[in-house]
């Protein structure tokens, strides 16, 4: 067999969001000569990302002085803050903003279009930003340190066979690999379990966000306002609420965000949004509207006592690959680029990942999460016990003598037979879209139907002869996208996999009962193609 096509650099940087790509930035700032790469599965940088997203600028202004002189070309200042309780599916009472969630000073951006305009300023440093290359494996030297990363196979076919238009993937070898792939990163997933990464950590928390950008009729929207809601309709034993952030020319993002550690095996976070945008304090604003993106992907929650350990022998974590997302700030981007900047620094003195650890524990990154370590665990009592909880730990600047502890979503849902759902009180709905389906549409989604399927069921007589009747076969509703669904024919009930559906949000890689799907990626280039989230 002949030998792989290969690559050399002093550092790859897998995944182009804020933490790569101002890691990147950082790095070349400081050492020109450092050669570096970044690498990013989707078709073009910015693609695939996707977020609320209203960024704190002080890290930008670090990284890049001068940015507001030539902003990305989302970014409005936010005027205004709103904070609403919906009490159930026709009321609402306004509530005192907390103070994490205060926005003075701050913007709101598309995250996406962000990333795509740092790209063009890492390359005019020298780094090399290559989109479509999705990283498949992790590379090791003699001695077991990550030595870079291998690139996936071009063309081919889902039966393992080699199209015509194979190419093999290549091999990119660097002294330093520096993992940025955001939540759930499949490389950063195997790399944790490998070397024991989170032995001294709680258990990682997800939440699953779902996104829409909605252009509103002519002179409704009011550019700079940010509401968040919480309540209706989730129960209360689900941590989660919604935002709506205004952008300019009549633009609106609004998206829902509900906690994976949620019980309720019957749940659908989907249903659940679309049931929001039927409230009044919010159809009022949509209808009338359309839908010009959408798309979905697992928020990382659980902070402070779940961050693993960020370096390993050849390799480091930066961003939401290692937790950094504050989650009552409802905000990580200013925390990706902090971390992205600092291992930069720690780099240009060392080019290697030893004592990056320490000194990300020992940064203001750190201090911010540790102050608000306990807001979010607080709420697996239920809303109102978390919002006393996050009252105390915010006038106590979170000095608590105690830490709460996370617990694997998975472990979370109940079976059918040990659960009472709680009364929906749903509405029938009128705003698009439709169903599942009509939002992959609004996600752009694109996979070759002829190729592997990218999400790996360990054991898929467990979700007929188990799941079915212990959880109802939950695959069906926790995904956003459709892509599981137990189907009936002539043999009998089988899982069918609609892999050419998925957003990649990788809310099946965590919430799965059983443990048994793993997401893993698909051809580079395959996948979402978000517009403006």
């Amino acid at each position: 067999m002949s030998e792989r096509e290969s690559m050399e650099y002093d550092v790859v940087v897998v995944g182009a969001g804020p933490a790569g790509l101002s890691f990147a930035i950082r790095l070349k700032q400081l050492k020109p000569e450092t050669t570096v790469c970044v690498i990013e599965k989707a078709s073009s940088i910015g693609a695939q990302i996707l977020s609320g997203a209203v960024i704190e600028p002080a890290p930008l202004d670090a990284l890049l002085p001068g940015w507001r002189e030539n902003p990305p070309p989302v970014c409005v200042p936010v005027k205004e803050d709103e904070f609403w309780w919906l009490r159930d599916k026709d009321n609402a009472t306004k509530l005192p903003t907390p103070p994490q969630m205060h926005n003075e000073g701050n913007f709101i951006v598309s995250l996406g279009a962000m990333c795509a305009w740092l790209a063009p300023q890492a390359e005019a440093l020298g780094v090399d930003v290559f989109p479509g290359y999705a990283a498949a494996e992790n590379l090791f030297d003699r001695d077991g340190a990550v030595a870079g990363v291998r690139i996936g196979d071009m063309g081919v076919a889902r039966d393992g066979t080699h199209k015509p238009g194979y190419t093999e993937g290549i091999d990119i070898h660097a002294k330093l690999t520096v993992l940025g792939e955001g939540c759930r990163g499949h490389l950063t997933k195997k790399l944790i379990r490998t070397f024991g990464l989170d032995k001294d950590a709680d258990p990682q928390t997800y939440g699953i966000g779902i996104k829409e950008l909605w252009q509103l009729p002519p002179g409704r929207g009011t550019p700079g306002k940010v509401a968040h809601t919480l309540g209706w309709p989730l129960a209360n034993d689900t941590y989660g609420g919604s935002f709506i952030y205004h952008l300019d020319n009549d633009r609106v993002a609004i998206g829902f965000v509900a906690g994976l550690d949620y019980p309720d095996p019957m749940f659908s976070p989907f249903e659940a949004f679309q049931q929001l945008k039927h409230h009044p304090k919010v159809k009022a604003l949509l209808e009338g509207g359309s839908i010009v993106s959408a798309g979905a992907r697992a928020i990382v929650e659980g902070g402070y006592q779940s961050l693993p350990k960020t370096e390993m022998p050849g390799a480091l974590l930066i961003g939401d690959a290692a937790g950094l997302l504050n989650v009552p700030k409802i905000k990580g981007t200013h925390q990706a680029i902090r971390s992205g900047m600092l291992a930069a620094e720690h780099v240009a003195q060392t080019l290697a990942s030893s004592g990056f650890d320490a000194k990300l524990r020992a940064s203001a990154i750190m201090a911010e999460l540790k102050k608000v370590r306990n807001i979010r665990p607080g709420f697996n009592k239920g809303l109102w016990w978390g919002l006393i909880n996050a009252a105390w730990e915010t006038v106590t600047g979170g000095a608590s003598p105690w830490t709460l502890r996370n617990h694997a979503d998975w472990s979370s849902l109940k079976k059918l037979d040990q659960y009472e759902a709680p009364k929906k009180d749903y509405v029938e709905r009128t705003l698009p879209p439709r169903d599942r389906l009509a939002s992959v549409y609004f996600a752009a989604t694109e996979h070759d139907e002829d190729q592997p399927v990218h999400l790996k069921v360990l054991d898929t007589t467990i979700c007929i002869d188990r799941c079915t009747t212990e959880y109802g076969n939950p695959c069906q509703r926790f995904c956003p996208a459709g892509v599981y669904e137990i189907v009936e024919d002539d043999a009998g009930k089988r899982l069918q996999i609609n892999s050419a559906n998925c957003v990649h949000c990788k809310t099946c890689d965590i919430k799965d009962p059983y443990e048994i799907i793993t997401w893993v990626t698909p051809e580079g280039g395959a996948g979402p193609n978000y517009q403006g989230l």
